[in-house]
C-alpha cells in the first residue's frame, strides 16, 4: 500500500524535542522508517508499543507522531483481525496520555452501569454487580497509576469517577421516570467527595509506583527503549546492506491498443515478441537486465547509470532498423522511454527483486510525458555523464524531478529504408 507522503509531511511539527527537525524527510527516509517500524511491528507480533515507535523515533530522526500515522497507514502483513482486534489497535494508535484518559472514562461508564444494576435489581444487595463495580473501579485506578505523567494520573482518576458518577446518575435519573421507586443517584458532595478521592489514589499511586517499580517486577522504560534501540540499529544495518544504488529505464510501446485492433493477429504477435527480443537485446548488450514486463511496457534495470543511458539510445536509434526488417505491422511503431537512477532497498542486493521503488515510478512518470521517438534522462541520471546539458536542451519535470530530451539524429520512416535493403534480404 503506497503511504500518502504528502499527507504525513503536513502534519509534521515545526518542534519535537530530542529528534532531529526537518522541514520533510525524504523518499529513503520515509521508505527506511517504514520498513523498520513493519519489521520490528512483524517481530513483536503485530503490534508496535510506544516504546518501541520512540525507539524508530530516536533510530530514524522522524517525529513520534509522524511513525504513529505512518504505522497506521502501512497495511500488516497478518491474518485478518476480528472486531476487537481493530478496535485494540485504534485504541492503541492514541498517545500513551490520551489513551490513560480514554481508558479512564470508559472504566468509569462500566463502573456506573454495574453500580445502578446493583442498586436499581437488588437494592445494593446484587453481590455481582458490586464486585464488578469494585474491579472495574480498581482497574481505573491501576490504568492512572501507571501514567507516564503524575498529570495525566491524576486526570484519570479524576475522569474515572466522574464517569462512574455521571453514569450512574443518568441510568438512575431514566429508572426513576419509568419505575415508582428508581435508584437513587449520587448526593453533590458524595460525588465531589469520590472524585477528589479518585484524583489522590490516581496521583499518589503513580507516585508509588514509580519509586517501587524494580520491586515489583517492572522494567525501566528507558532500558526498553535502549534495547529496542540496539534491535533497531540491526535492522537499519541489515537494510542498508541490502541498499543499492541502480538505474532503472521505463519503455512503453506507443499506441499499442491501435497497433493490436488495426493489423492481423499473428503479424501483431510476430512483431511484439521481435520487439521484446530487441529490447532484450540492447539491454543484455549494455549490461543490464529487465527487471519487468507489463503488457507492451518494459522495466530495465542497470548498476552503471551511463550504461543505461547508451541503452537507452540504443533503444530509440536502432527502432529504425527494427522497423525495417522485423515489424510486420502496417505502420512503423515507436516508444517512449525514460531513465532515473536512485537508492533501492534490494533484497540480496539484487536489483531485479525490488518490487516497489520511488526510482522505478519516477521512471515511469518520465516516461508518460515524453514524446514519442525521444528519451527522458533525469537529472539525478544525467549528472554521471556530465549533467542535463549533456543530454539535450529540451526538458520536462515529474514530481520536482527535471530531466532532459535526447532525440535520435537521424529519423528514417519505412520507405526510406527500402532502399538500404541489401540484395537477397527481405523488404
Amino acid at each position: 500500500m503506497k503511504v500518502d507522503h504528502d499527507q504525513l509531511e503536513n502534519l509534521m511539527p515545526e518542534e519535537n524535542s530530542g529528534h532531529r527537525v526537518d522541514g520533510s524527510l525524504s523518499e529513503e527516509e520515509i521508505q527506511q522508517m517504514i520498513v523498520l517500524a513493519g519489521r520490528l511491528r512483524e517481530q513483536s507480533g503485530g503490534e508496535l508499543d510506544d516504546d518501541a515507535i520512540i525507539a524508530v523515533s530516536e533510530a530514524t530522526g522522524a517525529p513520534v507522531d509522524y511513525i504513529r500515522l505512518a504505522m497506521r497507514s502501512v497495511p500488516e502483513r497478518m491474518q485478518k483481525r476480528s472486531f476487537l482486534e481493530q478496535v485494540k489497535n485504534s485504541f492503541l494508535a492514541f498517545d500513551p496520555d490520551t489513551r490513560r484518559l480514554v481508558a479512564g472514562g470508559v472504566l468509569g461508564l462500566g463502573a456506573g452501569f454495574a453500580q445502578f444494576w446493583s442498586a436499581a435489581l437488588f437494592r445494593g444487595d446484587g453481590g455481582f454487580f458490586v464486585i464488578l463495580m469494585m474491579i472495574l473501579l480498581g482497574a481505573g485506578i491501576w490504568n492512572a497509576t501507571v501514567s507516564r505523567k503524575l498529570k495525566t494520573a491524576i486526570f484519570a482518576g479524576a475522569l474515572l469517577s466522574i464517569a462512574t458518577n455521571l453514569t450512574y446518575g443518568l441510568f438512575s435519573l431514566l429508572d426513576g421516570l419509568l419505575t415508582p421507586v428508581g435508584a437513587m443517584g449520587p448526593r453533590p458532595e458524595g460525588f465531589i467527595a469520590s472524585v477528589l478521592l479518585c484524583s489522590v489514589l490516581g496521583g499518589a499511586g503513580f507516585a508509588l509506583f514509580q519509586k517501587y517499580r524494580k520491586q515489583l517486577g517492572f522494567s525501566d522504560p528507558a532500558e526498553d527503549r535502549h534495547a529496542l534501540l540496539s534491535q533497531l540499529l540491526e535492522i537499519q544495518t541489515k537494510l542498508r546492506q541490502d541498499e543499492k544504488y541502480v538505474t532503472f529505464i521505463s519503455v512503453d510501446l506507443v499506441g499499442s491498443t491501435k497497433i493490436k485492433t488495426e493489423n492481423d493477429d499473428l503479424a501483431v504477435e510476430f512483431t511484439l515478441n521481435e520487439y521484446h527480443k530487441f529490447i532484450e537485446s540492447v539491454v543484455a548488450k549494455h549490461g543490464g537486465k529487465i527487471h519487468s514486463t507489463a503488457g507492451d511496457g518494459v522495466t530495465c534495470v542497470f548498476d552503471e547509470a551511463p550504461a543505461a543511458i547508451a541503452a537507452g539510445k540504443a533503444m530509440q536509434a536502432g527502432l529504425f532498423e527494427f522497423n525495417a526488417f522485423r515489424n510486420k505491422l502496417r505502420d512503423p511503431v515507436s516508444m517512449r522511454a525514460a531513465v532515473h537512477t536512485g537508492n533501492v532497498l534490494a533484497p540480496g542486493r539484487e536489483s531485479t527483486a525490488v518490487n516497489f521503488a520511488h526510482v522505478i515510478d519516477v521512471a515511469a512518470h518520465l516516461q508518460k510525458i515524453a514524446e514519442p521517438g525521444t528519451l527522458a534522462v533525469s537529472a539525478a541520471t544525467a549528472m554521471h555523464v556530465g549533467g542535463l546539458h549533456t543530454i539535450g536542451t529540451e526538458r520536462i519535470s515529474v514530481e520536482d524531478i527535471e530531466a532532459a530530451i535526447w532525440r535520435p539524429t537521424m529519423r528514417l520512416n519505412v520507405k526510406d529504408l527500402s532502399t538500404l535493403v541489401p540484395p537477397g534480404l527481405p523488404g
